[in-house]
């Protein structure tokens, strides 16, 4: 009877204490804050648990039920969404059933393709190399309505929830679908009252954007080169200038002066020698920009010059006199400031 007892007791102690651990390796709450796990198709168990040890608590008894679901069922890779209080069991579910989160892509301000292709690259699995492939394909472009000079027109910067492991071709489809939502019916309709196509406004907005950072001047900018094109003036808009010198050296070169021996380059982007708009984007304009072109408000400048008590701001004018008094004014503050190239 005694040693019935004793066996009882043994046997509950063992039944208690693998409930115990099975609890503490299961169903215990492991991670501590809130993070993102991501799985490569050819990650190791050891790259896995490295890179969600910053949200665990106990990175041991993750790796020991990761090492033994990793022999019974199929780790898929992705990008997953680790919350505050899952348990391992909860974790392993969500790889094993590839229960992915989309992320949050956000892109702007990029001013070549090779430049928004290491920025994207750095948030999702494929690389810039095989990114930009497939970004310069003159096949897809062509079908689609763009060559290599206006490639960049079809990124309309914003924030996009994207799967992490989506492939690069997959990706530009998903960039398409969401430059034709960009581009409405009612954005398209006030670009053909411009007589511009999207794209051509997004090559103005792009030229908007490089001439001033104040977004509320903008739509004034915008018009007053509405005002040229539809008078059939050359732009003369130094930020072309700048980037024909950059594409002639092939250099980011920071260029804060444009002086008459520049307005000479030759380059379709010399909007000094050639009428109309350049061929392709000088940057890439956020939406505030090729809004600012869309809504521009009527207005009879022609002319405009960088205000020397306003920095950043512009003095516009309608007649060339008035416009070369203040040239004039500007000419000389740069020289008091030492601005020379």
């Amino acid at each position: 009877m005694i040693f019935s007892k004793k066996i009882f007791l043994k046997l509950l102690f063992l039944v208690l204490f693998s409930c115990l651990l099975l609890y503490y390796f299961i169903w215990k709450s492991n991670v501590k804050e809130n993070g993102r796990l991501s799985v490569t198709s050819d990650v190791e168990v050891s790259q896995i648990v490295n890179s969600a040890d910053q949200y665990l608590r106990n990175p041991f008894t993750f790796k020991a039920m990761l090492n033994i679901v990793g022999k019974i069922k199929t780790i898929k890779p992705g990008s997953y969404r680790l919350e505050k209080g899952m348990s391992n069991l909860t974790i392993l579910r969500i790889l094993v059933i590839g229960r992915q989160s989309p992320i949050n892509l956000t892109f702007n301000n990029q001013d070549t393709l090779e430049k928004l292709a290491g920025r994207i690259s750095l948030d999702m699995e494929f690389d810039s190399i095989s990114l930009l492939e497939e970004m310069k394909n003159t096949v897809f472009l062509k079908e689609n309505g763009f060559n290599t000079e206006t490639a960049l027109a079809m990124y309309i910067p914003n924030s996009y929830e994207i799967y992490w492991n989506i492939s690069a071709d997959k990706f530009l489809k998903k960039m398409l679908d969401e430059y034709h939502a960009f581009w409405n019916l009612e954005r398209i309709e006030k670009a053909k009252t411009l007589n511009l196509t999207p794209i051509q406004v997004q090559i103005l907005a792009s030229i908007v954007q490089k001439e001033t950072a104040l977004v509320s001047e903008r739509t004034l900018v915008a018009r007053l080169y509405l005002n040229r094109l539809k008078s059939g003036w050359p732009l003369q808009a130094d930020p072309t200038i700048v980037y024909s010198i950059k594409l002639k050296t092939n250099q980011d070169t920071i260029i804060k002066r444009v002086f008459k021996k520049h307005l000479l380059i030759d380059s379709p982007y010399n909007t000094y020698k050639n009428i109309g708009l350049p061929p392709g984007l000088i940057s890439m304009p956020d939406i505030s920009s090729i809004d600012a072109v869309l809504n521009a408000p009527k207005h009879d400048y022609f002319y405009m010059c960088a205000s020397t008590e306003n920095i950043g701001s512009h003095l516009f004018a309608t007649t060339l006199s008035e416009h070369n008094r203040n040239a004039v004014k500007y000419q000389k503050w740069l020289n008091n400031q030492g601005i020379n190239q």
